[in-house]
């Protein structure tokens, strides 16, 4: 099979892109049955797998600058988009785009001075495989379903969602639990300057639990009786229960959201 894939990365072309396109999709679904069976392993799978994604990136290529693009061929794009995963709730900052499919302006923040590279859609941090954004201003019937980004490079990515404001948050209302984000008011003067006039903290987890007629302090004590039960009867050290006890403390008032580690 890889073999295989190896040729048609070597002689597709405009000419048989389709078929080559044909090809490949064979060659992954033989793969995937094989694995079904219990005949290729996982890492064997893998190499397919990545040959195949390979395979339709050159296919990609090609299928841009043809003229008119075969219907088949015309979500390939999509297909290939990578999903970035960001530290928000679109149900809680963005639910219109869920609801009644709302486009934002989303884009990248920093970076700018470098050519994005990438093709992607965000994933958010819920459970519900609804809460992404995959539909974004742009194209020529005014939405497009890729954005344009810069490749991960270790470091924090930042993505501007513009135009939610404080409509959105009242709709989002506690959806999952995540709460208020942080926010700031920032003024923009006649100079093109700008000032942070205020900073808004969003909630903390005990302020959530709160919300939901949950007492932080019974919750606490429960967890105290039950390290002490466990230190009694040799489960845990003494020095691992008061690391647990306090960090469960500390958790309480911890951001909702995902936080660097200071």
């Amino acid at each position: 099979m890889l073999h295989a894939l190896a040729e048609v990365a070597a002689t597709v072309n405009a000419d048989n892109v389709q078929e080559a396109y044909h090809d490949v999709l064979q060659i992954r679904d033989e793969a995937n049955t094989l694995f079904a069976l219990g005949y290729l392993d996982l890492r064997s799978r893998a190499r397919v797998e990545r040959h195949f994604l390979f395979c339709c990136q050159l296919i990609y290529g090609i299928v841009r600058e043809l003229p008119d693009v075969p219907e088949e061929l015309e979500n390939l794009e999509t297909d290939l988009a990578d999903t970035y995963h960001g530290n928000l709730s679109v149900f809680q900052s963005a639910p219109d785009h869920w609801a009644v499919k709302q486009l934002f302006p989303v884009l990248p923040i920093h970076r700018l001075d470098e050519e994005p590279t990438r093709r992607g859609v965000f994933a958010d941090l819920t459970c519900d495989s609804d809460g992404k954004i995959d539909r974004f201003i742009g194209g020529q019937s005014g939405d497009k379903r890729v954005l344009e980004l810069h490749a991960m490079n270790g470091r924090p990515y930042y993505i501007g969602v513009f135009l939610v404001g404080a409509y959105q948050e009242i709709l989002g209302d506690l959806h999952n639990l995540f709460g208020d984000t942080d926010a700031v008011h920032v003024r923009l003067d006649e100079e093109g300057l700008y000032s942070v006039d205020h900073v808004v903290e969003g909630d903390d987890v005990s302020e959530v639990l709160h919300y939901v007629q949950y007492d932080a302090k019974a919750l606490v004590e429960r967890v105290r009786r039950t390290t002490e039960v466990a230190l009694r009867r040799g489960e845990i050290s003494l020095t691992d229960s008061a690391r647990l006890r306090r960090r469960f403390e500390q958790g309480l008032h911890d951001y909702t959201y995902l936080t660097r580690e200071s």
